[in-house]
């Protein structure tokens, strides 16, 4: 028996990024929760303000359904750490939305970074 999925029923979930997405933050780390993602909180090294504008919906690379997040450039670092996860959060309701790793870059406080674009898939059920 196959298994199959609605493109609208992927996009169900990717529109929960691109519409409550307003925060996208660089840890040192995986933050456990929202607050260890967040501003202040023990993951956090840097931020960016996102908008649902920054997100677009399309066909999956594999499969299924993906959403694209546009890159960010001269983001100011916070704080002095090695980032290794790219945090997508919802401030506005205090939802962590997505965690994603990231190639270990070594930031520090004072200086700035270029976050490039990158994608959220997901699959078709198979």
């Amino acid at each position: 028996m196959a298994k199959k999925a609605d493109d609208s029923v992927l996009d169900a979930a990717l529109n929960e990024i691109k519409t409550k997405c307003n925060l996208m933050t660089v840890c040192a780390g995986e933050p456990a929760n929202f607050a260890a993602a967040n501003v202040g909180g023990a993951n956090f090294l840097a931020d960016v303000a996102m908008a649902s504008g920054d997100f677009t919906l399309a066909n999956g690379d594999v499969s299924g359904r993906k959403v694209g997040v546009a890159s960010k450039s001269g983001v100011n670092v916070d704080n002095t750490g090695t980032g290794d996860h790219v945090v997508l959060l919802d401030t506005v309701n205090s939802i962590l939305l997505y965690v994603t790793t990231a190639t270990s870059l070594g930031l520090t406080s004072g200086s700035s970074l270029t976050y490039g674009a990158w994608d959220a898939e997901i699959a078709d059920p198979v």
